[in-house]
């Protein structure tokens, strides 16, 4: 297809709703803020060789295979439900759905298999696939929306995306089967990957993202510790690497820094503080590359 845009222009695919919050979210904390004006499909974003735009997140497979554009965000769901054609570049764990089977709470799953069912989704691609393969006789139905008020009434199944479950217990549904865990990725067409300059810019962009979301994981402590504590403090901490150390104004003890995993700190202090540290400080941390 041809290329409007200047050589070298990265053409990003953003969609809406949530992925489009978290998404800007992490475009800002890499350094490349997003603007979007009502009513508008076009965001501002703050680099010059980036340009993106809107599309809901069932086209952005299909759009990357057919060249129009470079790289985009979409869940993994809509990636096998249209068999686009791309490069999975990372998941980015941001909107974590599992795609499932459901049917009225009160229903025999054994009997839906003895008679023509109807299911319906949208997922249709995905669903056709999964209910041969589990030898049911069915008819699809497809739905834009709103799939879990279907049953009773006008099919004997429906199979949808949830991320709790609670929408469909609410609505009267049991699960009876996962078919796909899915989150949002970062992916690229086949043609961009192939530009030794534009595949260079997608892999830029995806250590940033890496470099934001271990920033998220983690913190970093600083803290002082006497020299006849060094050595046994030291052996104590995890680290991503070697702690950083530094000797004290006037031979006092040492400096430390670790980043550490978040979830790690309301053990780690107080082991710490046992261990001799004192002056123990915790802050976030913006980026981390690896």
């Amino acid at each position: 297809m041809a290329d409007e845009n200047p050589v070298g222009r990265l053409r990003i695919l953003i969609p809406k709703g949530h992925i489009y919050d978290n998404v800007s979210m992490l475009f800002a904390e890499a350094g490349f803020p997003l603007r979007l004006s009502d009513r508008t499909y076009r965001p501002v974003i703050g680099s010059d060789w980036l340009d993106a735009k809107i599309m809901k997140p069932q086209n952005v497979g299909e759009l990357l295979e057919l060249g129009s554009h470079d790289a985009g965000f979409t869940g993994l769901d809509w990636i096998r439900e249209s068999n686009a054609d791309v490069e999975e570049i990372m998941d980015l764990g941001f909107d974590r759905v599992r795609i499932v089977a459901a049917i009225p709470s009160g229903c025999d799953e054994g009997r839906l298999k003895s008679k023509k069912i109807v299911a319906a989704t949208e997922y249709v691609n995905l669903a056709q696939k999964w209910l041969a393969e589990s030898g049911y006789n069915f008819r699809l139905l497809r739905t834009y929306g709103a799939t879990e008020v279907f049953p009773p009434d006008d099919a004997d199944m429906i199979i949808d995306n949830t991320s709790s479950g609670q929408t469909l217990k609410d609505n009267g549904l049991k699960i009876i089967s996962c078919l796909l865990e899915s989150s949002t990725h970062f992916v690229a067409s086949r043609e961009a990957m192939a530009n030794p300059q534009k595949r260079g810019r997608i892999e830029e962009l995806a250590m940033l993202f890496r470099a934001v979301l271990d920033g998220r994981d983690r913190v970093m402590l600083e803290m002082n510790v006497a020299e006849d504590n060094f050595n046994a403090l030291v052996t104590g901490l995890p680290s991503m690497r070697s702690p950083t150390v530094s000797p004290l104004c006037g031979d006092d003890g040492f400096a430390i820094k670790i980043a550490v995993k978040k979830n790690e700190v309301p053990v780690l202090i107080p082991r710490l503080k046992k261990l001799g540290a004192t002056d123990i400080v915790e802050y976030d941390l913006r980026k981390v590359v690896l």
